[in-house]
């Protein structure tokens, strides 16, 4: 079992968030980054039928597209 979920977050091309749980089928999106951290809360909660089986600590990592023009 790990000791920590990491949700790689995106900005959703319509805006908003989207955050999804690498090594676990767990995805939510929200529209601002408060709403987002309490529905990954509330997603893991769900996908974990035992709270106690959960990892307590849930690392949330922004990636961000930049692009150029030349």
């Amino acid at each position: 079992m790990s000791s920590e979920i990491i949700f790689q977050v995106t900005e959703a091309d319509e805006g908003g968030y989207v955050a999804s749980a690498l090594a676990y089928g767990i995805h939510t999106q929200a529209e601002t980054l408060d709403e987002l951290r309490a529905m990954v809360r509330e997603a893991v909660a769900c996908y974990f039928d035992d709270p106690s089986a959960a990892p307590r600590l849930l690392r949330l990592h922004f990636v961000r597209d930049e692009v150029l023009t030349t």
